[in-house]
């Protein structure tokens, strides 16, 4: 009876062992897959990042020559005033 026992119980620790290392294999194929939707995730946000900042310098330049337009404007508008002023 001590025998059967004894087998009985390393039979159930073999099989506990092989269903403890099966589930680290999964889990290791969950977190391959996780750290792989991880690094597609990153990869969109740099992309969606860069196109940001294209956007932001964009407007930017368009800012800056807009600044430009309204200076140019303000003293063409005031060289008139002074010469409506003259007269």
């Amino acid at each position: 009876m001590a025998n059967s026992f004894s087998s009985a119980l390393k039979l159930s620790a073999i099989g506990l062992s092989m269903l403890v290392m099966a589930g680290c294999a999964a889990q290791g194929g969950e977190q391959q897959s996780w750290m792989d939707k991880t690094d597609s995730d990153v990869a969109e946000a740099r992309s969606m990042a860069n196109e940001a900042l294209s956007t932001a310098n964009s407007a930017q330049r368009d800012a800056q020559a807009a600044l430009q337009m309204a200076r140019e404007n303000r003293q063409a508008m005031d060289r008139m005033f002074e010469k409506s002023m003259q007269k």
